[in-house]
């Protein structure tokens, strides 16, 4: 028997779409969601593409050392995924693809975030009143 879930509703669907550090893509789609959920609203982030590396347990907590700034502890996408979640319980949902994690080997994400086969993209998108797209696959 299959499992039926439902997608809750929430004020903005982000969808990013691009590789994580080829630009400033996820340093927007991060100070843009947290401006949203500041000001009270409820966000899903469905990560698709190069972006499902952003959830990978294996990223730990912190980024590797930064030789021009050795002593300082730079946090890894996924520690930042999972203190917003934190953060915003109930507020802030954060997806990823399955077919774009299974295709690019991102298979162990944080248990925060479900995969979703992208045949469900479309419940996701009728359950926000807005979406963006943010990045290129």
């Amino acid at each position: 028997m299959a499992r039926t879930t439902t997608v809750p509703r929430s004020d903005v669907l982000l969808t990013v779409m691009g590789a994580p550090y080829e630009n400033d893509l996820l340093t927007s789609v991060l100070r843009l969601a947290q401006a949203m959920l500041e000001d009270g609203a409820t966000v899903q982030i469905w990560a698709c593409g190069y972006a499902t590396m952003l959830t990978q347990r294996g990223l730990g907590d912190s980024k590797p050392r930064n030789l021009a700034a050795w002593s300082v502890d730079y946090p890894s996408t996924s520690l930042l995924a999972r203190e917003m979640l934190t953060a915003f319980p109930g507020r802030l949902r954060w997806y990823a693809c399955r077919f774009c994690s299974d295709d690019r080997g991102a298979v162990d994400h944080i248990p925060e975030v479900p995969v979703r086969a992208p045949a469900r993209f479309a419940e996701h998108v009728a359950a926000a009143d807005k979406t963006l797209y943010l990045g290129v696959m």
